[in-house]
């Protein structure tokens, strides 16, 4: 049986809201109230799924596009450069 970390968290004003509406957001219907465990790793797997997907998603949906779908969180961003073989 591996061992587990356990971590106490300090929630703020904000972070007690914003979990909060997270909770609502996850809730199986209005009278849910999901731990914060669960909405924790809810939040986790969502923010590393939609980095996947918007990774996918490079080269197949142009740049502008895909920049629709960036968050205060998660946002991707592109270059352009110009590069000279002739010195």
């Amino acid at each position: 049986m591996g061992s587990t970390k356990q971590t106490t968290l300090r929630l703020s004003d904000e972070r007690h809201r914003l979990l909060d509406e997270a909770k609502e957001i996850g809730a199986n219907g209005q009278y849910d109230d999901p731990p914060n465990s669960d909405v924790i790793d809810a939040a986790l797997t969502h923010l590393i799924e939609s980095r996947e997907n918007l990774d996918a998603a490079r080269g197949e949906i142009d740049p502008t596009t895909i920049q629709l779908f960036n968050t205060s969180v998660l946002g991707l961003r592109y270059r352009t450069s110009i590069e000279s073989r002739w010195r």
